[in-house]
């Protein structure tokens, strides 16, 4: 790259004049004497001469906060997730390095750090002899001179203006060395040796994404600053020189790491910083043995070493740090300005999730399904079927866990590693959700109750076929109604036997009975259900509601591909009395200045009235606490099942007052039946949502519940039961069953049901 054109060499300029008359080796002269720079020199009229000429070169040292990582907290403060950061920095005090390291970098860069006031003379005239007379170039940079480009170079950096001066990215001119040798005479004059020597300590590069002595201790060897010893500082002091050809992590650098190192150790010894028997130790050690091999992984990579399975939730995190929304806006006007902004900020950032929920979470996914599940689809190939949980806190929003049984590991073709994180869409680098099956029929039952109905309101579950042409109200749509388009008809199947004959919404709920749901919808307008779905904002990833899908009636069976996250808010709200809250993951954002910056904010609305969900309550709690709970439950809880049509996925989405989490077993690379399969060490004749998702949400929510609020539900003004929780399910007490034309799907279009 051709050197960049310095106003201090224009000759249009007073300095410019002064400098092609005296020409760049007399310069070099008049540095070599000492008669810029308020060094050993006497005063005189020279002296003031070399002042006057570089009074006219305009500098100041603009400094920038040091980039060190961003601290990503769980919800207690304390618990560290991860770091984000685009350079390893840990500062530390000059009393916290170890004296070795402190000799080493002095002995190797800056012998006569402690004689000279910024610039040393005698190196600069050292330098020039060697640069006249050989081939090679030497430099005459002082520590603080180096002190003073690091510092120049990080603020280039934190103001987006690149790092103008590094060596290899572009040519140093002769207006940038003079720059920088003013600088170090102003800053010796301001600082004191230690202030020096602590700064330059703690912003050098040491090698890949290591800066700063403590930072490098720590990945090289496992050890703290003030651990250093002589043969560990000579390896770093011996970095500095050219950091990512010395560094000895690499492996085809070590052999070169170690013969800097041990020029290093002789600079030592011969500057009397060591003895003769300290030397010979410290060069007799095999540095490739003392690496202690820590990998340095930043950001959401590592966050499942700090609390098990966070790497999700992590990256769930980042993305709405760095999103194009109110919050993520405030950190910089684009996704990769907003991580970097952070990154290098220093941020401590405390979120909602809970770790001890986590853990708990982390555990149950991996026993339902341990990493490594896979099956054999129908093309020979290895598929994963994995579990997924994730919880939120009614009221607030607040995601309190979020985990899978797969591992975090990006570019990998092992299905059981993957950066996809299931609980969630595109946006959040997830993917397209699943088939909800029958988790929506409890939002056809509030329509139901909205519409004036009652769940103790007999419906026709006796129909099981609807032809082609028959007709259904839908006020949102134009004519009024919808036409069934199905060549052949519809046919809607139970599972359970003898299900065809009339029936309660309130039976049918508890039973998933599909010809019930199909049947409430049908005696009531299809706009409702759908209405209330959006006040919900049930919908999939690419934006389709149930309204989109509104000509096609299957979509009461669950149709529709939803994510966990979407289905667990949706289910969050008849926890909290029909109020629904926006997911929230950041609780408070600080700076490493002290800035406060806003936190994603609780936000809250009122969806359904409290008496609508209270109804529905009163079956989803028998649900969990008969089916889930065997009568038997620890607390009030209230859920329901869900199963994919084909049988390649389950749920059971459920909920206490303070907790409400989905729970997901299945395939996520395709919709092949897991039905006849053998998987985490047992064979599964038939596959439904009580298989292994309900069993999975009762373990987890039996261990953490009572960390929340674990009181009972709201009882609606106007209940048709006297006795939420008395048993009204009995099949002797419903009328006699007409032909039974039960199947193994109980909806053979869309839906499986459990």
């Amino acid at each position: 790259m051709a050197p960049r054109k310095s106003p201090l060499f224009d000759t249009a300029t007073t300095v410019g004049k002064i400098m092609s008359f005296l020409g760049v080796s007399a310069l070099c002269g008049i540095l070599a004497a000492g008669l810029i720079f308020p060094l050993a020199a006497t005063g005189g009229a020279a002296a003031s001469t070399g002042s006057d000429i570089l009074d006219d070169i305009p500098v100041e040292l603009q400094e920038e906060p040091l980039s060190t990582p961003a601290r990503i907290y769980a919800n207690d403060g304390e618990t560290l997730i991860a770091t984000m950061f685009m350079e390893n920095r840990e500062p530390v005090s000059l009393d916290e390095i170890s004296q070795p390291m402190k000799d080493a970098i002095v002995a190797i860069e800056d012998e006569r750090f402690y004689e000279h006031g910024g610039v040393d003379a005698q190196g600069v005239g050292r330098a020039l002899v060697h640069n006249l007379t050989r081939p090679t170039q030497q430099g005459a940079s002082t520590l603080t001179m180096q002190y003073v480009n690091n510092i120049l170079n990080n603020a280039a950096i934190v103001r987006g203006e690149g790092r103008v001066l590094a060596s290899g990215l572009e040519e140093k001119t002769y207006a940038d060395k003079l720059r920088e040798m003013k600088l170090a005479v102003s800053l010796e004059q301001e600082m004191t040796k230690d202030e020096i020597l602590e700064g330059y300590l703690n912003i050098v590069m040491l090698g890949g994404q290591n800066y700063g002595v403590e930072a490098a201790a720590q990945y090289y060897w496992g050890v703290s600053a003030a651990e250093l010893d002589v043969q560990q500082s000579a390896t770093l002091a011996g970095i500095v020189q050219a950091p990512n050809q010395y560094r000895p992590d690499v492996e085809e650098n070590l052999e070169a790491s170690e013969y800097r190192r041990n020029v290093v150790l002789n600079t030592m010894l011969r500057n009397g910083y060591i003895t003769q028997e300290e030397y010979d130790e410290a060069i007799a050690v095999d540095l490739g043995e003392t690496l202690e091999n820590n990998s340095l992984d930043p950001g959401c990579m590592a966050a499942g070493n700090n609390v098990a399975g966070s790497s999700y939730f992590c990256d769930y995190v980042v993305t709405e740090l760095t999103a194009d929304t109110e919050f993520g806006q405030q950190f910089g006007e684009d996704e990769d300005s907003r991580f970097e902004f952070i990154a290098r900020g220093g941020f401590d950032i405390v979120t909602t999730l809970d770790p001890e929920l986590q853990e708990a979470a982390h555990e149950e996914v991996m026993e339902t399904t341990p990493i490594g599940t896979t099956v054999t689809n129908s093309s020979g190939e290895e598929e994963a079927v994995v579990s997924v949980l994730n919880t939120q806190e009614p009221g607030t929003g607040n995601i309190l866990s979020m985990a899978q049984s797969t591992d975090w590991v990006p570019e990998t073709d092992d299905p059981s590693e993957t950066t996809q994180n299931l609980n969630v869409g595109f946006n959040h680098r997830g993917g397209e959700g699943f088939n909800t099956g029958s988790l929506l029929k409890p939002f056809v039952a509030a329509a139901w109750i909205e519409e004036g109905g009652s769940m103790d309101d007999l419906v026709d579950a006796s129909r099981d076929h609807y032809p082609d042409g028959s007709t259904w109200e839908a006020s949102c749509v134009d004519g009024g109604q919808i036409r069934l388009n199905e060549p052949g008809g519809w046919d809607v199947f139970n599972v359970a036997e003898d299900a065809e004959r009339d029936m309660s919404v309130d039976f049918g709920l508890y039973y998933s009975i599909n010809t019930a749901t199909v049947a409430t919808a049908y005696d009531m307008d299809l706009c409702a259900i759908t209405d209330v779905a959006d006040r919900l904002q049930l919908q999939s990833e690419g934006g389709i509601t149930l309204q989109d899908q509104i000509g096609q009636p299957s979509f009461l069976l669950g149709s529709l591909e939803m994510t966990p996250l979407t289905m667990s808010t949706a289910y969050a709200t008849f926890a909290n009395d029909g109020e629904l809250c926006q997911p929230r993951v950041v609780e408070s954002v600080v700076d490493g200045q002290g800035t406060e910056y806003e936190p994603q904010p609780v936000d809250c609305e009122q969806v359904i009235d409290p008496d609508v969900v209270a109804q529905v309550n009163d079956t989803m709690i028998n649900i969990a606490e008969e089916q889930a709970a065997g009568g038997n439950p620890p607390f009030p809880m209230a859920g329901k099942t869900g199963t994919h049509h084909n049988g390649a996925h389950t749920w059971f989405q459920g909920f206490t007052e303070g907790l409400a989490t989905s729970a997901f077993v299945g395939r996520y690379q395709s919709n092949e039946t897991l039905w006849g399969e053998t998987f985490a060490g047992e064979y599964h004749e038939e596959f439904f949502g009580s298989t292994l998702a309900m069993p999975m949400w009762y373990d987890y929510m039996s261990r953490v519940g009572d960390n929340y609020a674990t009181g009972d539900f709201r009882e609606a003004d106007d209940s048709p039961f006297d006795n939420r929780r008395s048993w009204r399910y009995s099949w002797s007490d419903l009328p006699s069953a007409g032909s039974n034309n039960s199947d193994d799907d109980d909806n053979g279009d869309d839906d499986d049901d459990d």
